[in-house]
């Protein structure tokens, strides 16, 4: 089997507002809008992307039908110091201050509306004791 694409999707109560944040502090453009599904990607890399759904939609399973809650995205990016500085002038909430991680991450978390957390990661080198945890294919 090939897979062609990967990316999450949000269920929330309101799809606009999620898919509002996401374009306007992680720069994501959309693809696809409805009233009840959001279709976003980044304007640099296509393969970046990340979908908003309205949780009581007729798709989704009954059962199923809940708005999202734990879960974590990452975002790699290259400057997350900039980022981070952003985050804080929009007031977003900063649930881990920027740090850099033994295990080989600097980052910061904070999170959407939903309580979405995301992370926000520039690999780093890891200290000796992580750096033996890795494949040597995964550097």
């Amino acid at each position: 089997m090939k897979i062609t694409s990967y990316y999450p999707v949000i269920m929330t109560a309101d799809v606009a507002g999620t898919a509002n944040f996401y374009q306007r502090h992680f720069r994501l453009q959309p693809a696809f809008t409805s009233e009840w599904y959001v279709h976003v990607r980044s304007s640099v890399d296509e393969t970046v992307n990340l979908a908003i759904l309205d949780y009581r939609h007729e798709t989704v399973p009954i059962e199923a039908r809940a708005p999202v809650r734990g879960l974590i995205l990452n975002f790699e990016v290259e400057d997350p110091d900039a980022l981070y500085a952003g985050a804080r002038a929009a007031g977003l909430p900063i649930l881990t201050p920027l740090r850099d991680e033994d295990f080989g991450q600097r980052h910061f978390i904070t999170a959407d509306p939903n309580g979405v957390l995301i992370d926000v990661i520039k690999p780093i080198p890891p200290s000796p004791e992580f750096a033996a945890l890795y494949e040597a294919s995964a550097s």
